[in-house]
């Protein structure tokens, strides 16, 4: 019902359903080509739970939703009644750029494609760890059989891409199929000589270069383009009656032995061209090169551009069985874990640290969006950090000229598919491995001193306490006087914290003490003492007495989201006061009207500086000013 919901107001706010021309969608990204952008709210988009950001780019209205942005996808196509298969060949009504058409081109073709690709990779490298260890032996039916598994996703590869290419020029993808399966059928494929690139033979008395295409990439996409062009025309001009049989016959029958004759070989050789371009400019300096893509990958990603790196690397396995530019990719994702584990290990907040903590989970299985949008850049500097981390990671990848054998997601499994089938587990492996420490320490390391700014603090704090003061509990702050008396800074109904609609603070997590329900629109000092902090929406106070207890005064629960609507700060953060003196003042009716509690816990957030903490008063109501809280005998 969650991710319905979330379907409903993405539609709602992308303009509605009749304002979607076409929607995909890949590991974390709902990527939408609208009719007309201006009629989307992104902002209101960004604010809605479950999104983690919105990105406009390469003529794609992306939002970025995580780990479950299958299931949104799922419920936005049944309410919107969009067509898998209709209106992916439609744009805008406006000028795209190229690099725009190039994205939305190679995101709608490959995107659905590359789970497939994955799982294949995956499996051929579990497969080649237990060639090295053993396990299985070559040229056995064990190793046939799992061998034909791992390596049916990439050898029948035209006939995957055939069908999502079609399907994205508008055609019927399940000929797509079929002019994949006629390019890898036994009868053409066997004619070619065991070992050999190509053979010599004729196709209607033409001379032809017949060349194998299994595992090929660009020579399918081509096809399926110039299919779809037959169709669609076919269609425009015969009748109703029979088109819907005779489009697709005869555009298939000319499509095939034209991609035998000229579209294949044409486009073979020039993928080959390509990979070897991108292989001399590597081999000028696999250093420099590697240090340069591994920290611009990530930035790549968040303007989501990084998948037209996709048919390079699909065409280098193709081409050479292994690939040299997804290793670099390596270090730049663990860096970037590096930097969010830092965060998650200095946050205070229950809520913010577990967002960095699943962003961490995320980010291991290869997806960092989580962790880019939703910490390391609005932090700002553990994306930067990550960043140059990764030039560390990627000179090591590049010195040791590491591959992957197969095409691959970067995630804990992939490493698996570093691993050569003919060599086994050898330094190219480890450098990888290496580089990926190295980063993922760098990263961890620098953000944790140096990576969060003064002016972000408040981001990861205790429920909006300073890290500076939850950490700062030295003994010069402290007393050795046995009782400490905290005063109540509020009139109304005391409760125990385990009756609080807040599990952080029922559970005690953050420290003892006790919670009031008020009936009048202030809070008070408990004490003499100084405004440690006040949060700029001004609902939470950090105080801390003469006698040396900290006290968290947290009024309402989920009031930050108020953003200060109903609070006025009389106060400021740094301020000596006496007891009693009003610190912020607030509308309760108003905050309930908002759909919030006003019960406010009263904290010690130094609990453990004390053996005893008791609730010293025993009616139901009291006055401010009353004592409240007897701390007993301080820790030695």
């Amino acid at each position: 019902m969650k991710n319905k919901e979330l379907a409903e107001s993405i539609i709602q706010h992308v303009g509605g359903k009749d304002n979607v021309i076409s929607l995909v969608h890949c590991a974390t990204r709902l990527r939408f080509a609208l009719k007309d952008e201006t009629k989307a709210n992104a902002e209101v988009l960004k604010k809605q739970k479950g999104i983690i950001t919105v990105v406009q780019s390469s003529g794609q209205f992306q939002i970025v939703i995580g780990n479950n942005v299958a299931d949104v996808y799922s419920d936005i196509m049944q309410l919107t009644n969009l067509n898998e298969t209709a209106n992916t060949n439609t744009q805008p009504n406006k000028k795209s750029s190229i690099l725009s058409k190039l994205i939305d081109l190679v995101s709608n073709i490959f995107i659905p494609v590359l789970v497939v690709m994955v799982a294949g990779g995956i499996l051929k490298g579990v497969l080649a760890l237990l060639l090295t260890m053993d396990v299985v032996q070559r040229n056995t039916s064990t190793f046939n059989f799992l061998d034909a598994i791992s390596d049916a996703p990439l050898y029948y590869l035209p006939m995957i891409l055939g069908f999502s290419a079609v399907k994205k020029f508008g055609g019927n993808p399940y000929m797509g199929l079929a002019i994949g399966g006629a390019l890898l059928h036994p009868s053409v494929s066997n004619m070619i000589p065991q070992g050999e690139f190509l053979l010599k033979t004729h196709l209607f008395d033409i001379p032809i270069d017949l060349i194998p295409y299994a595992s090929s990439v660009f020579p399918i996409i081509l096809a399926a383009w110039f299919y779809s062009l037959l169709e669609r025309n076919f269609n425009k001009i015969m009748h109703d009656s029979f088109k819907k049989f005779i489009a697709p016959l005869l555009s298939f029958v000319i499509t095939v032995p034209l991609t035998f004759a000229l579209i294949g070989p044409a486009v073979t050789y020039g993928s080959s061209y390509i990979a070897t371009g991108i292989e001399y400019l590597y081999a000028l300096n696999p250093v420099i090169a590697s240090m340069i893509l591994a920290p611009l990958w990530q930035v790549l990603v968040i303007f989501g551009i990084h998948w037209g790196l996709v048919p390079l690397c699909l065409n280098n396995v193709a081409t050479n069985h292994e690939d040299f530019l997804l290793p670099i990719l390596f270090p730049a994702v663990f860096a970037q874990v590096g930097a969010v584990f830092a965060v998650m290990l200095r946050a205070k907040d229950p809520q913010f640290k577990a967002l960095a903590s699943s962003s961490v989970l995320s980010g291991i299985f290869g997806v960092t969006e989580p962790a880019i949008y939703g910490i390391n850049l609005p932090l700002k500097r553990p994306f930067v950090i990550g960043c140059l981390s990764a030039i560390v990671g990627g000179a090591i990848v590049g010195y040791y000229h590491s591959v992957i054998y197969s095409f691959s997601f970067i995630n804990v499994f992939s490493f698996l598919q570093l691993i050569s089938p003919e060599h086994g587990i050898d330094d190219k492996f480890y450098a990888v491995v290496f580089a990926c420490v190295i980063s993922f320490a760098i990263a961890l390391i620098a953000t944790y001193l140096f990576g969060i700014s003064k002016d972000k603090i408040s981001m990861i704090s205790t429920n909006d306490i300073p890290q500076d003061q939850t950490n700062n509990q030295n003994n010069t702050n402290q007393t050795n006087t046995n009782n400490v008396t905290i005063f109540s800074p509020m009139t109304g109904k005391v409760a125990p914290l385990s009756e609080v609609n807040d599990p952080t603070f029922a559970s005690e997590l953050m420290g003892k003490g006790i919670a009031i329900i008020p009936t009048v629109g202030q809070a008070l000092a408990p004490d003499d003492g100084e405004v440690v902090s006040l949060f700029r929406t001004k609902h939470a106070i950090g105080f801390q007495t003469d006698s040396g207890a900290e006290i968290l005064i947290h009024i309402g629960i989920d009031t930050v989201k108020l953003d200060g609507q109903h609070f006025e700060a009389h106060v400021e953060a740094g301020q000596k006061v006496k007891k009693g003196d009003r610190l912020v003042s607030f509308d309760i009716e108003a905050i309930k009207q908002a759909g919030f509690e006003v019960t406010t816990p009263i904290i010690v957030t130094n609990s453990d500086n004390y053996q005893d903490i008791q609730c010293i008063f025993e009616q139901d109501n009291i006055q401010s000013g009353e004592a409240l809280l007897a701390l007993s005998q301080n820790k030695e």
